[in-house]
């Protein structure tokens, strides 16, 4: 079955229709972004690390187990003298051995790097999820203190209710930070086994 491959786009065309409300604009431009992210990263992704990721994943394929155990059992075979002809590493396979901690060096390298890349991805995706989380905040405190100040211009009082006064405040960042730091140095500090 063939690939549907999403026609490109050409760099020259806007990415939204002008006519279109800003808000509604920046909205398909955001949406653009969240979903372009991995996309521009594996764009410019290096050499380097367009083998690091073919070879993740042909690492974390069923062929490679397949090959693997194939070439660990003729290996031995081969070097236990059932095969017949003579071995050349013999047990405990001194040779294998090397072979296999060398591959397991690079193949470590390579998922390093490959993770790497993928925690720079996911770490923008999650300041880019702040921010937007930030902005609906500001949205939705300041469209309840609109509400609010209707209310009060059509003579109603507002009841006396600490959580709406303190939904009404701005968001207190530091304050958050701050809490969140507390709770981690509390966690941290917590009861520790004894050696015993």
């Amino acid at each position: 079955m063939p690939d549907k491959q999403q026609p490109q786009q050409d760099s020259s065309e806007p990415l939204v229709d002008p006519d279109q409300p800003e808000r509604r604009r920046n909205r398909v431009i955001a949406n653009r972004a969240f979903g372009a992210i991995k996309a521009q990263h594996a764009k410019h992704r290096t050499r380097l690390e367009a083998v690091a990721d073919w070879l993740n994943d042909a690492a974390s394929s069923a062929a490679f187990l397949f090959f693997h155990v194939a070439w660990f059992a003729c290996w031995i075979a081969w070097n236990s003298g059932r095969l017949g002809p003579a071995a050349f590493d013999p047990f405990p396979y001194g040779l294998l051995t090397m072979i296999v901690s060398l591959e397991a060096i690079f193949l470590s390298i390579f998922v390093l790097l490959s993770q790497r890349r993928e925690a720079a991805v996911a770490e923008l995706r999650e300041e880019m999820s702040l921010q937007v989380a930030l902005r609906l905040e500001e949205e939705a405190t300041k469209t309840l203190q609109l509400v609010a100040g209707l209310y009060t211009r059509l003579g109603q009082t507002i009841a006396a209710d600490p959580e709406l006064h303190e939904m009404l405040q701005p968001l207190d960042l530091a304050a958050i930070e701050r809490e969140l730091l507390l709770q981690i140095s509390t966690a941290e500090q917590g009861p520790r086994k004894v050696p015993g």
